[in-house]
């Protein structure tokens, strides 16, 4: 099984118990249409796990010819900046969406605080002078009830006072709160009267200073769905404890529109992080080469990678939707990359590791140009040319002096065969004073030229190489997993110190090699992407590649064990 537990597939043809909830209103009445919403809060890069939600969120509303909304849960200026906005904006609509309209929880600001003062007025909400700590104490635990603020029978006047004057500047940071007046006996901690608003005197990315006193989450979200419209309000199960208070705030706020929130299990991936407080700890402790680092499992690393939106959508899809957890083989992901790109990608030979060859009774003088298809499982996309002389390149691990058994490609005395070229044998071989093989001196067979219908001899070994003369210099970027620990998500602990979490980073994930590719690719440009004979799928590098020197970054090797 590549999914721990079995998952409802997402695709039309199967069952999908989001899909049967919309149907059903649908058919009853209860709704006459479908908007869903996309919410990610601008504290940094989405990944693939946000892109389980983007999947379900726009494939739905398309699928009963809905919206959906792009809104930016932006209710914590500390955290939160322009760069993440932008960011975010560009994975949506690389993955192939567009959004129906663009929100920003701080475009209702005004809205939500009305609400804040309505609940205060109904006795439903009072400022509290506890700290953190104390509320943290006062609450209780899962066996113990919670304790009543000592400031929580306020009168209804004198909360309406300390709000507003919250909201005008006058107090601290820390020093006051507004609180929902709920259940502190709850066996939902949730409802333990709940924190709804919080004093922080900072600059907001898109309000500026106009206000000192944000909304907490759970405040927010469901004033959001409600003023933006939203009927279907889809979320991942974490948030299934919070769905009573959820229901309480559309209900005790009175908003027109009633949303209802529908959770689903989300998206864990093997060696995979889905932590952004994580992800940036990496970013910021200089682990990584930024939030697109092809290590890293965001949208944006995954395009610089090379992994197409074809291949990440497809991959969502396979996993499913239900409301269990499940953690998915991150060759899974890697499967859906290759079926994508065998039928997109040209054919082309790099060198990664070169060892010269000089094929003595070649004509020193001369230049073959041999034909070779661009894809041959594409015949459409056309035939490119491969310059062939008497000094190539082939990969060190292609010979050995001293072979073992079974050992087909070239030593002292074997004969191969070189892709879309001759058979060439190793007569002689060239070491420098360490005695390390620099140089391998072979003789060629005219009459084995590819493609000429030699039916003579046979040999087991074929090799790719690069004409010498006409190699470009190029920079190959190879990948191992950036966490070690297979089931990172699974296992990890949000109160654990993040020094725990970064002993699970590779220090071996990224490894840098120099070689040589054929000159029909001097014109390669950045997200470009090829299958190199017998090494992989890659792609050219949009940070550190220029015309000068390529830089191609690793997608998938071309064999993998991974079945569906």
């Amino acid at each position: 099984m590549y999914i721990k537990e079995r998952l409802i597939r997402l695709d039309s043809n199967t069952s999908n118990f989001i899909k049967s909830i919309i149907k059903e209103d649908l058919e009853s009445g209860k709704r006459d249409h479908v908007i869903t919403r996309f919410p990610p809060e601008p504290n940094g890069y989405l990944h693939i796990g946000h892109a389980k939600s983007i999947v379900i969120n726009f494939g739905l509303a398309d699928e009963f010819k809905g919206k959906t909304n792009l809104r930016f849960d932006d209710t914590n200026p500390l955290k939160e900046d322009q760069e993440y906005v932008d960011s975010i904006k560009e994975d949506v609509k690389w993955l192939g969406y567009e959004w129906d309209n663009l929100y920003f929880a701080s475009d209702f600001f005004e809205e939500m605080y009305n609400c804040a003062v309505l609940l205060i007025k109904k006795g439903k909400a009072y400022v509290d002078d506890l700290s953190a700590e104390e509320i943290r104490q006062y609450r209780g635990t899962l066996t113990e009830p919670g304790k009543e603020s000592p400031y929580r029978n306020r009168s209804v006047e004198e909360n309406l006072d300390l709000f507003e004057r919250m909201k005008n500047g006058e107090f601290d940071n820390g020093s006051k709160v507004l609180r929902a007046k709920i259940d502190m006996t709850s066996p939902n901690l949730n409802l333990r009267d709940p924190v709804l608003y919080r004093v922080s005197h900072a600059t907001h990315h898109n309000t500026g200073d106009t206000w000192c006193i944000y909304p907490m989450y759970d405040f927010a979200h469901p004033l959001e769905d409600a003023f933006e419209g939203v009927t279907h309000s889809l979320c991942t199960t974490e948030f299934e404890d919070h769905r009573p208070l959820y229901n309480w705030v559309i209900a005790e706020c009175e908003t027109k529109n009633k949303p209802e929130q529908t959770e689903f299990g989300r998206l864990n991936v093997t060696n995979t992080v889905m932590s952004k407080r994580k992800l940036k700890l990496l970013v910021d402790e200089g682990y990584v080469d930024g939030w697109d680092d092809p290590r890293m499992p965001t949208i944006s690393g995954l395009r610089r990678k090379g992994y197409t939106p074809e291949a990440i959508t497809a991959f969502v899809r396979e996993t499913g939707v239900s409301k269990s957890f499940g953690t998915v083989d991150a060759a899974m992901l890697e499967h859906f990359v290759r079926e994508d790109l065998k039928l997109k990608a040209p054919r082309t030979m790099g060198i990664l590791r070169p060892l010269k060859v000089v094929i003595t009774n070649y004509p020193e003088d001369q230049v073959e140009w041999l034909d070779a298809e661009i894809n041959p499982e594409v015949p459409e996309m056309g035939m490119r040319k491969i310059p062939f002389s008497r000094e190539i390149y082939i990969e060190q691990d292609d010979f050995m002096e001293e072979p073992p058994k079974k050992y087909f490609r070239l030593f002292p005395g074997n004969e191969v065969r070189l892709k879309h070229a001759y058979f060439i044998k190793c007569e002689e071989v060239i070491k420098d004073e360490a005695g390390n093989v620099i140089e391998l001196r072979c003789t060629y067979d005219p009459e084995t030229k590819s493609g000429t219908g030699f039916t003579g001899r046979k040999v087991k070994g074929t090799l790719h190489w690069v004409d010498a003369k006409h190699a470009i210099p190029a920079e190959f970027r190879l990948y191992e997993p950036l966490i070690l620990d297979a089931e990172i998500n699974n296992e990890e602990n949000e109160d654990n110190e993040e020094k725990t979490f970064l002993d699970y980073v590779n220090e071996n994930s990224l490894q840098i090699i120099n070689g040589f590719i054929e000159p029909n690719m001097k014109d390669v440009k950045p997200q470009d992407k090829f299958q190199f004979f017998r090494h992989g799928y890659f792609n050219v590098d949009s940070k550190h590649s220029t015309e000068e020197k390529p830089v191609f970054n690793l997608i998938v090797s071309l064999k993998s064990s991974f079945k569906l």
